[in-house]
């Protein structure tokens, strides 16, 4: 087994260690996922209005959220911030804002999908029947949103999950991080460490998001049946 290299992973609080960098991972992401669902709900509701301003901003917006890689991001907000405006952040809070930032502007594109998805001729029978406009989004746009969103956010969720393993670039010791300790500690005595310790974090990550995709395709199915 010591041959192997497998050895490494029992060797002192090692699994102890890479568990407990999962737990940094997962804490980071559902913090970051339930702000992101939170802004992003109230965001696509603000896409779907007709205001020419509004909808530029929110152009402008997804723009760059789309075509700025998020480990950019998350170096402009951790460094950037630091030195030119004397902002400290640590490396947590940093990621947080980078991924509610990312995740509110996706989840806001999926929302403004969904409701402009639902029939025009829903909404004026709603109004026909003398229903306000609150009634209108209580009774016939979050029900039937929800069935189209519901899928989607939580693939967005598994998306957010796998992407903060980037937050170890700004020092941030979650599970990713914490392998590359155990493995530069390991490098004289067990060279062949670092397939085992990274055979452990694909796992981890697996056993995670499986589940997750398999509930949005269980949902998709069922509801469009």
């Amino acid at each position: 087994m010591q041959d192997l290299g497998i050895s490494v992973l029992f060797r002192g609080k090692n699994l102890i260690r890479l568990l407990g960098g999962l737990g940094v991972t997962l804490e980071l992401s559902a913090v970051s996922i339930v702000l992101s669902v939170i802004l992003g709900l109230l965001l696509g509701v603000v896409m779907t209005l007709k205001s020419r301003v509004v909808r530029a901003v929110c152009r402008v917006y997804l723009e760059i959220i789309r075509i700025v890689p998020q480990l950019v991001l998350l170096f402009l907000c951790y460094f950037g911030l630091a030195r030119a405006f004397g902002i400290q952040l640590s490396g947590e809070a940093a990621a947080v804002i980078v991924f509610t930032f990312w995740g509110a502007g996706e989840m806001g594109d999926l929302v403004r999908g969904a409701l402009t998805s639902i029939p025009r001729h829903q909404i004026e029978s709603g109004a026909a029947l003398g229903l306000t406009k609150g009634q209108i989004y209580r009774y016939i746009l979050i029900p039937q949103t929800l069935r189209r969103l519901i899928p989607q956010s939580i693939n967005l969720a598994t998306r957010m999950i796998k992407t903060t393993s980037l937050v170890m670039l700004i020092g941030v010791i979650e599970v990713l991080k914490v392998g590359q300790q155990i493995i530069d500690a390991s490098r004289y005595d067990t060279p062949s460490a670092a397939i085992w310790i990274y055979a452990v974090i694909f796992f981890l990550y697996f056993f995670i998001c499986w589940p997750i995709s398999l509930l949005a395709g269980r949902l998709e199915k069922k509801w469009q049946a």
